[in-house]
This record gives structure tokens, C-alpha cells and sequence, in this order.
């Protein structure tokens, strides 16, 4: 038999990975980067209020603003844990005030433009869904 040096045991395990085991950890990441706002801010990170521009940095106020509806304190979150997990890097540029902007890694850029057609798909179909819905619940 032959014998596997760890790297090796780590290449078989994650080209073995499938989301749909509850222990495969890739589940997890996915349960995490399909939250609402993260969603939403991988979304927006760089492209400003029409959201299809060219993915660049921003500052956290003018993600608040493109996000309507998010409280400060889950944007802060949000883009805390989008830098852990590699997506965002967070620069401060020494001003007064200090000037923080927030900017896509290559990790989320990767990720960028699969969540951008999320957001497209949900605002083209809204409708469709909502008549289905409405037609489901008027059976129950």
C-alpha cells in the first residue's frame, strides 16, 4: 500500500468535498456567503449605486447608502466577517477623519460576479415569484 504524505490526504479530501453532507465544511462557507448581506454587499462592493459598474473601492458610508435598510451595526459585521473569510481587504489611509475603504480581494472577485446575477435574476423575476406565491397561498 502505498503511502500519502499529508498534503496529499488534503488534496483527496477536498476533491471529495460535496456541499449536500452536513460535515463537508463547504457547506458551511456556503450557508455563510449566501447571507442577505453578504450577499447584497459583495454585490455592491465597488460598483456604487447602479451596482454594474467595475468592481473599486468604496467606503463604508457610501455602502450605506447603496444598502438601504442596513444598520450600521450589520454592515460592520458583515464586512468584518467578509474580511476573515479573504473577500474584502479593509485599507485606512491616514487623513483626518482617517479614511477607510473596502475593496474586493481576487477571492472575491471570484465571487463577485456570481452574486451580481443573483441580485439581476431576483429584480427580473420579483413579480413572476410574487404571482406565484399569491396563487399558492389562495389554495391554502
Amino acid at each position: 500500500m502505498p503511502t500519502t504524505t499529508a498534503a496529499e490526504q488534503r488534496a483527496d479530501a477536498k476533491a471529495q468535498y460535496n456541499a449536500y453532507l452536513a460535515a463537508c465544511p463547504s457547506q458551511q462557507l456556503l450557508a455563510r456567503v449566501s447571507g442577505k448581506w453578504v450577499t447584497l454587499v459583495l454585490s455592491a462592493l465597488g460598483s456604487g449605486p447602479e451596482c454594474d459598474g467595475d468592481p473599486r473601492p468604496m467606503r463604508y458610508s457610501e455602502l450605506g447608502r447603496v444598502l438601504a435598510g442596513v444598520s450600521p451595526k450589520m454592515l460592520s459585521q458583515t464586512l468584518k466577517s467578509l474580511e476573515r473569510d479573504g473577500l474584502v481587504v479593509r485599507t485606512a489611509t491616514a487623513t483626518v477623519p482617517v479614511t477607510v475603504t473596502y475593496e474586493l480581494t481576487d477571492l472575491g472577485l471570484s465571487l463577485h460576479g456570481t452574486v451580481r446575477q443573483l441580485k439581476r435574476w431576483s429584480e427580473a423575476h420579483r413579480d413572476e415569484v410574487a404571482a406565484h406565491q399569491a396563487s399558492f397561498d389562495s389554495v391554502r
